[in-house]
């Protein structure tokens, strides 16, 4: 297998698979330079062909096999980062004071990165790519670029200055019963710095998504853990957590420079016209995001993500440590999600590109397999975790600071989380349905909005009762509320699926996911040993999945493995 070290690599790779030529072939409609011309005959001008065409099935298998390794590189370099920080500072009040700052980044991420702003700047992206291919004056890259990033730099800029100047405010309002509000006020300060960066780091990621570039807009989140772990070890000895917040920062800024040179690479090609191919000199006016779009998107990950506000503030007037718990219970519980919504980062600019050339039904066809890919993962990794919850957690933090008790407390609230594992993973690929067209749609804030009402309400009713237990309940059952509604809503207003026909086929897999999650819970038990068990746990777990989920007909599990089984032959032949 040839290394695949820049974005430029992988692009060149799936483009020419997809256009179908090879190196040193002239692109069809070009005149060939050696063959002779009369001074009478015109030189024929050349037949433009698609800057990006359709991506070919090897490019975004490449594509994904690229952005899966690097975000289980991420993600991996997220569990070190929760281990160092429960390792150095355990599960107490100074850990629940840097996670009240956490919540910034973690706003930050959602709002600039994974969700908010992607959801606009791709398909606008997306459009501009397509105009410029379809022979549109000027440059409709630049013009975006330059009626978008200026604006949205000043914006970044003023909300994190903001942010820095009202800490103490952000913090009493997140987390009112907090005994040490100064150190969370220190650690937030160095937290804001990461709205700019977060906010510069997503506009590259999305530009270069649209460009068909995965590597760097991947590689993000391991130069951003590493920038926390080394501030951890670095700085901890005399900063105590807030070196953890340091590491934020650093972290944050490492997320721009890994992606600046191949958008830099990307925003230098110009279109070119002309038989020569002179350089298009027809300027086009700059050209900002539509502001519909924008509000409803970044509303819809305000949205989503208040869900962290409810659970600190909850979780803020119960015993020391409970606020620790729940995060490190969320962290690990979500991977699989973080996993399987990976399949639709890939696919996203995919869709947006298919409806801004008007071709709905590859659309809906790449979405409804993506929602069928993507809940077998999730599933999988949901029986997983239900069956060896108190492994898991055994093995990756039980050391140092990290107690038994802690152990006991992290995996219970762990298994209630993965309950809405599902429905975090269905919001994920449906609200990229709704918004890769490029307008603005108030449909999934209501949704999002709807789930929000439910997570408070169970919430507030159920925490004195069962205290973290009903936090994380709280919002397993908040969204997938939200995922119903959207589900529902899927048509007019989105790209048009078949939901009875969707409901379907995820049934298949959750059947195979419930007996999987037994048949692991069993395996698990026979071991003493946490590490044997949670082999022996994951491993039933996997194969009753896998046969199961065959023998029901999950389409899902039927295009991996047809996708494992030629990648292994490609591999035995070299060819890969």
């Amino acid at each position: 297998m040839k290394p695949t070290g820049t974005a430029e690599t992988v692009g060149a790779v799936g483009t020419a698979e997809a256009v179908g030529t090879t190196a040193g072939e002239l692109p069809r409609g070009t005149p060939d330079p050696t063959t002779p011309t009369s001074p009478s005959t015109p030189t024929p001008t050349p037949t433009p062909t698609p800057e990006h065409p359709p991506p070919s099935r090897g490019f975004l298998a490449k594509a994904a096999l690229v952005t899966a390794v690097l975000s289980v590189a991420g993600a991996l370099l997220g569990l070190v980062r929760d281990q160092a920080l429960a390792r150095l500072f355990g599960a107490g009040r100074d850990t629940d004071a840097f996670l009240v700052a956490w919540t910034v980044p973690e706003f930050a991420a959602t709002l600039l990165i994974e969700d908010g702003l992607a959801f606009a700047l791709i398909p606008a992206f997306s459009m501009a790519l397509a105009r410029r291919a379809q022979g549109a004056p000027g440059d409709p890259v630049r013009a975006l670029v330059a009626g978008t990033l200026p604006r949205l730099s000043l914006a970044f800029v003023a909300v994190g200055a903001l942010l820095i100047g009202i800490a103490p405010q952000v913090v009493e309002a997140l987390a009112p019963g907090l005994p040490d509000p100064a150190l969370a006020v220190d650690c937030t300060r160095l937290t804001a710095t990461c709205v700019v960066s977060f906010g510069l780091a997503g506009y590259c990621s999305a530009a270069l998504r649209a460009h068909r570039r995965y590597v760097a807009p991947a590689a993000i989140y391991v130069a951003y853990n590493v920038g926390i772990i080394t501030g951890m070890f670095v700085l901890g000895g005399r900063w105590g957590v807030r070196s953890a917040a340091a590491g934020v920062a650093v972290g944050g800024l490492l997320m721009v420079l890994v992606q600046l040179p191949s958008l830099i690479g990307q925003l230098r090609k110009r279109k070119t016209g002309g038989a020569d191919g002179e350089v298009a000199a027809v300027p086009e006016a700059p050209r900002p995001l539509d502001t519909a779009l924008l509000a409803t998107v970044l509303l819809f990950a305000l949205c989503r993500q208040s869900q962290v506000l409810i659970e600190r503030f909850l979780a803020s007037h119960l015993p020391a440590g409970a606020i620790s718990h729940l995060n490190y219970a969320q962290k690990v519980a979500q991977m699989p999600m973080i996993l399987s919504v990976m399949v639709c980062t890939v696919t996203f600019p995919v869709v947006a590109r298919a409806l801004a050339e008007g071709d709905t039904e590859r659309a809906r066809g790449r979405v409804e397999r993506d929602l069928s890919l993507a809940a077998c993962i999730v599933l999988l990794g949901t029986a997983a975790v239900l069956a060896c919850a108190p492994q898991i957690v055994e093995v990756l933090f039980q050391r140092g600071a990290f107690t038994a008790r802690d152990t006991a407390a992290t995996a219970g609230v762990m298994r209630v989380y993965a309950l809405g594992l599902l429905g975090q993973t269905l919001v994920g690929v449906l609200v990229r349905s709704y918004f890769s067209a490029g307008r603005g749609s108030w449909y999934p804030v209501g949704a999002m909005a709807a789930g929000i009402v439910v997570t408070s309400w169970i919430g507030a009713l159920s925490v004195n009762s069962w205290g973290v237990y009903g936090i994380a309940a709280a919002n397993a059952t908040g969204i997938t509320v939200t995922a119903l509604v959207l589900l529902a809503g899927m048509g007019p207003r989105s790209v048009p699926v078949s939901v009875r026909g969707v409901l379907r086929e995820l049934s298949r897999p959750v059947r195979a996911a419930v007996v999987a999650t037994l048949a692991g819970a069993l395996a698990a038990a026979q071991f003493t040993d946490p590490l044997a068990a949670l082999a022996a746990g994951g491993f039933t777990v996997t194969a009753v999945f896998l046969l199961l989920g065959r023998a029901l007909g999950a389409q899902g599990i039927v295009s991996a493995l047809r996708s494992v089984r030629s990648a292994t032959r490609r591999l035995s032949h070299g060819r890969f």
